[in-house]
């Protein structure tokens, strides 16, 4: 296997000592590995990288744990595996309740966590193959990247067909245009004339729905560097809207 089909793993933990024994267990086990030693670093990575799943610790000298984890949530459904010396039913709760996938406690054993990992990028796999997301007369089959109106199919470029798949895929959430543009496009920059382009393309398949709202909010972006700190400002902002 070439190293860019290998899963990328994102280990976002302070002590330094974990880090290497995670990157070496992960590195000869078929995984890439990236590596932060605080949450403002490990957000800004998972931004830029989209890793295929995460291992993150829940005492982090800036953010929580939690805080990481909710950030993330707010625009991935990216597997998250959380690895704390916290063994508290409570807190092991909190954290699967906020949208962790699962939860090992240290000292951890290597094949254990290997195996949680494999089974989080399984049940991930899984869930992306079989959804198939309908509402009113609106298919869209994530497995076959098939797109169907009324029963008839609706042809989308690429681009077309990754922003519909980003909005089904975060039904009744905003988007913001930052995290389209980093989610179809895979890079940090502005690209607003080809999404709102790409967006009314979409409302033009199928005129009768008001399929991609545009709404105006406040919105909280995504840090831009390791040391930034995020600022609420108003934005534009896309959703799925009913039918």
């Amino acid at each position: 296997m070439s190293d860019t089909n290998k899963p990328l793993v994102l280990i976002i933990d302070d002590e330094p000592q974990i880090r290497r024994l995670l990157h070496a267990t992960l590195d000869v086990n078929g995984f890439r590995v990236l590596a932060a030693a605080n949450g403002q670093e490990g957000l800004v990575l998972a931004t830029q990288h989209r890793p295929a799943v995460v291992i993150l610790d829940l005492g982090l000298p800036d953010l929580s744990g939690q805080e990481v984890l909710r950030r993330l949530r707010d625009w991935s459904n990216l597997p998250v595996v959380i690895l704390s010396v916290q063994d508290d039913e409570a807190g092991k709760v909190a954290a699967l309740n906020a949208g962790a996938d699962d939860f090992v406690t240290k000292p951890f054993n290597s094949a254990e966590l290997l195996a949680r990992l494999r089974v989080a990028l399984r049940h991930a796999s899984k869930q992306e193959e079989a959804a198939v997301f309908q509402v009113g007369n609106l298919v869209v089959d994530l497995a076959t990247r098939r797109v169907t109106v009324k029963g008839r199919e609706v042809k989308l470029t690429v681009k077309e067909y990754d922003l519909l798949r980003l909005l089904v895929r975060h039904a009744g959430k905003l988007l913001t245009h930052r995290q389209i543009v980093r989610e179809v496009w895979e890079t940090p920059g502005r690209r607003t004339r080809p999404t709102r382009g790409h967006a009314r393309r979409l409302q033009a398949a199928y005129p009768h729905a008001a399929s991609v709202a545009a709404a105006n909010t406040k919105t909280l972006p995504p840090p831009t560097s390791p040391t930034s700190r995020p600022s609420q400002r108003a934005g534009r902002g896309r959703r799925w809207s009913n039918f």
